[in-house]
């Protein structure tokens, strides 16, 4: 997938500016794309060349002036598109953290065992920030409430996703120091967290 799909997705909930669709990034697509500010700008530039969005110019005092980007009719046709293309084969986990826990029995363990607790920790705080996410979009109602009253779903429900991603990465990441902690006898530091029920 390209990241104009995900900035297209993105934008499907209205104008933004890039900085917005960094904010948005992080806070919503952040559970199944990343992208630096500086990538996301360069792809505004080109999707607007290519007539995928199209850019008004908002004058602001005391700042510099911004520019509101959308989707036009060409890029809505791109999205309606791509969703009817079949997903590729499913993401392969490629992450550094599991090569050294792989390594664990013959390396520095407590170098691991840190690693792992800073994972966790990362973990509990992009899960909280779901969660605030997740009650802005609920304003109060029910998920059968919202899935009947919303506008769209879709991002509620890649939220769900994201949010059990990084339930598991909790858990496992608990199981880990636990066992860790058996096979050297020594206490782990505790991460500063409780598991969120599902």
């Amino acid at each position: 997938m390209a990241l104009r799909n995900a900035v297209m997705a993105a934008l499907l909930d209205g104008e933004a500016s890039g900085y917005d669709l960094a904010k948005s990034f992080d806070a919503s697509v952040a559970n199944f794309w990343r992208a630096t500010p500086q990538q996301l700008y360069r792809e505004l530039d080109r999707m607007e060349r290519e007539g995928l969005v199209t850019a008004r110019v908002v004058r602001q005092e005391r700042r510099p002036d911004k520019r509101l980007f959308s989707l036009t009719e060409t890029g809505r046709s791109a999205v309606r598109a791509f969703v009817a293309e079949p997903p590729g084969r499913p993401t392969t986990v490629r992450d550094e953290l599991l090569v050294k826990v792989q390594c664990a029995d013959i390396g520095d363990v407590e170098a691991v065992r840190t690693a792992i607790t800073a994972r966790v920790e990362w973990a509990a705080a992009k899960l909280a920030r779901y969660e605030r996410l997740r009650e802005r979009l609920l304003r109060g109602r029910t998920e059968d409430e919202y899935y009947a009253q919303a506008e769209r779903v879709g991002p509620y429900l890649t939220l769900l996703r994201g949010m059990a991603f990084e339930r598991e990465n909790l858990r496992w990441g608990e199981t880990a120091l636990r066992v860790l902690e058996r096979r050297t006898g020594t206490a782990a530091r505790a991460p500063e967290h409780t598991t969120p029920p599902e």
